[in-house]
């Protein structure tokens, strides 16, 4: 793996993954605006970690999974505070 072009790979995934669940929420109905900025936004993670390894000449179903893994933790976590908080998500 060649290591800063991974890091440039995974820094420009960021900014465009960051408008990808933005253009998901102004599409989606509101009564299921969760689910689907959830689920798209793992779909997202999936494909654009997969880029980013390929770029950086690691293995795209590793670099996808990984991506995928953590991106759903972060979210799960991030649910589970809230709804220890009594904030509604």
């Amino acid at each position: 793996a060649r290591p800063v072009l991974a890091a440039l790979a995974s820094a420009a995934s960021f900014a465009l993954g960051a408008g990808l669940p933005l253009g998901v929420s102004l599409m989606a109905p509101a009564q299921g605006l969760i689910p689907w900025v959830a689920g798209t936004s793992l779909v997202f993670l999936a494909a654009l970690g997969g880029a980013a390894a390929r770029v950086g000449g690691a293995g795209v179903m590793a670099g996808a999974w990984r991506v995928s893994f953590w991106g759903a933790l972060a979210m799960g976590m991030t649910a589970g505070v809230g709804a220890l908080f009594g904030t509604v998500v």
